[in-house]
């Protein structure tokens, strides 16, 4: 009932004058709760809003900080994985060539046919055959198909001359011609096909391909 309502009712004689005023009392203290539990709800549903917003800003924060991890640990294993791979592409180019050139200076000692030279050159050949034969183990685990592709037939090519080169040098040792006619035979038919497993080895580094 309000003060108004109250006011009418003492006119009219029903409620008394006491009365009336506790009554106003009454409405009022109602009235101051009424008002004060409505702002503590507000300031509540206020609070509860920004305790949900901070909430919402610690999570977003959160997955923006694990995403970033991901992204940090997914390029330092890129790097790694570059890094090993670039390792590894030295080593077998490296080995590649060296067999490639130990075969080459051993149709040179044939030629001149001192077995001193000979036998040097033979050993030397067959320490550079191994190292090769290593660093092609270790890509085959490393390496990604193209660049295992093109080493797969340089090693193919590089076996085939050795295979040759000990079956028929030593009966062409001094025969100029023929030994000549072997080293040309590399030239041709292995050392392009080493610098095609080079090319594929830079271009998976993202270096420009040179010979």
């Amino acid at each position: 009932m309000s003060s108004v309502g109250t006011l009418h009712l003492w006119k009219a004689g029903i409620v008394g004058g006491g009365w009336a005023g506790l009554v106003v009392a009454v409405v009022g203290v109602v009235g101051t709760l009424g008002a004060a539990l409505l702002t503590q709800n507000r300031a509540d549903r206020t609070k509860r809003l920004e305790l949900q917003a901070a909430a919402e800003q610690r999570r977003e924060e959160r997955l923006h900080a694990e995403a970033l991890l991901q992204a940090e640990q997914a390029e330092a294993r890129r790097r790694e994985g570059l890094e090993l791979r670039r390792r590894c592409y030295i080593g077998l180019n490296t080995a590649s060539r060296q067999f490639l050139t130990a075969m080459t200076n051993y149709l040179h000692a044939l030629r001149h046919d001192v077995d001193e030279d000979v036998d040097a050159s033979l050993a030397q050949l067959e320490t550079s055959r191994s190292a090769y034969r290593d660093s092609y183990s270790e890509a085959q685990m490393i390496v990604p198909r193209p660049v295992l592709d093109a080493s797969g037939v340089a090693k193919t090519r590089l076996n085939t001359a050795y295979g040759k080169i000990k079956q028929l040098g030593p009966s062409l040792s001094g025969r100029t011609a023929e030994l000549q006619a072997l080293e040309d035979e590399l030239h041709q038919k292995v050392w392009p096909y080493v610098g095609e497993q080079k090319g594929a080895m830079r271009a998976d580094l993202g270096v420009e391909s040179a010979d």
